[in-house]
């Protein structure tokens, strides 16, 4: 296929239309980059030969084409970079959760609609603007749905940087937000990227509760509990489980120190409030969930892909942390002889922590 033709278009406008169309869907900045990404690259490739990326087989499988846009597809020379802020207002206080251990913790990006498809909507949408401008062209769209380093093309996209814990971060908006893609065979112009103010702090590793953090920039998944607790189909390592605490999906504690979060702004987006209650509920009750009531409690949800069993392992492990009450003991005894190896071998490991006698409740426990 040849490439677009672009000799009566004028690309410095088409940018800024291009950014104007985004903005007006939703998404609270767009950047575009090319698609050099050798130092990215680089760091890949040391990263899955150290084996940080764990059970994540598709990593390894995926290879140079994450860092490569043109192996994935064809003829891309720039990519279109789009950021949409997903933060819920109205979601319960996020540290007043982590601290009341009878409670669920849900990483705040699961709390609403899974973003994966309206982010790709939105793309799509724009992309179809930008036909309707230029005529056809070659596209393709993309969120977190390929193996596209995203990060890095958000960086050289002016999106941000990549912060030592590893996630984009913004001057004026912190981290919570989501990212989605536009490759693009238009030689469009590229916007500068994105300078590096994480300075000498470090408090997104020293609050790390696994100290997946290994070093500035340097994030071993196997020891992450969004890998613990979403990635990994199997048992969660015995001597991680009690440093999970209450996180039953994710882990947002890099995040919630980070001092860049003290600018960012709650979502206007709807489809991202809070469901189901997940912002704060009950571990008990959640445990008594019928794998029925998971898949319809979970529709539409981030929070389906980890699968029945894997939602009642991460409770389990949860339950094992909390403060010991006759409650907590019998609903673990209730799911002891469940038909999976896997679900009873977590409760009974959370069975064996309350073993060594009544735990003294925190305060936010009490209430």
């Amino acid at each position: 296929m040849q490439p677009t033709r672009t000799h009566n278009i004028d690309l410095e406008r088409l940018a800024i239309d291009i950014k104007r169309w985004g903005q007006a869907l939703g998404f609270q900045q767009l950047g575009i980059a090319d698609v050099e990404l050798s130092a990215a690259e680089a760091h890949l490739l040391n990263w899955l030969a150290a084996g940080r990326h764990g059970e994540m087989g598709y990593m390894r499988r995926h290879g140079t084409r994450r860092s490569r846009p043109a192996a994935l597809l064809p003829g891309t020379i720039r990519v279109i970079s789009a950021r949409m802020d997903y933060y819920p207002a109205g979601a319960a206080d996020a540290h007043a959760v982590l601290d009341n251990g009878s409670l669920g913790f849900v990483a705040r990006y699961a709390l609403g609609r899974d973003y994966h498809k309206l982010i790709r909507k939105r793309l799509e949408h724009l992309a179809q603007q930008i036909t309707q401008v230029i005529g056809a062209h070659r596209y393709r769209v993309f969120s977190d749905s390929a193996p596209v380093l995203e990060k890095a093309l958000a960086e050289k996209a002016g999106l941000g940087w990549v912060g030592k814990h590893t996630n984009l971060l913004h001057r004026e908006a912190g981290s919570w937000f989501f990212l989605g893609e536009i490759y693009t065979d238009l030689p469009l112009p590229v916007d500068r990227p994105g300078d590096n103010h994480c300075g000498r702090c470090r408090a997104c590793i020293d609050v790390c509760p696994t100290g997946a953090i290994v070093a500035p920039y340097e994030l071993d998944a196997r020891l992450c509990i969004s890998y613990l607790t979403i990635e990994l189909r199997g048992s969660i390592p015995t001597e991680l489980r009690p440093l999970i605490g209450n996180r039953i999906f994710g882990c947002d504690d890099c995040q919630l120190v980070c001092p860049w979060n003290r600018f960012a702004r709650p979502t206007h987006e709807p489809a991202f409030a809070p469901r189901q209650q997940l912002d704060s509920s009950q571990l008990l009750d959640l445990f008594t969930w019928t794998e029925a009531e998971f898949l319809e409690r979970t529709r539409g949800s981030a929070i389906r892909r980890i699968g029945y069993a894997g939602w009642l392992r991460n409770i389990a492990v949860a339950l094992g942390n909390a403060a010991t009450s006759d409650a907590v003991i019998a609903a673990l005894h209730a799911r002891l002889h469940d038909p999976l190896p896997l679900i009873r071998e977590h409760v009974a490991w959370a069975l064996a922590q309350h073993q060594g006698g009544i735990k003294e409740p925190s305060p936010a426990e009490e209430c």
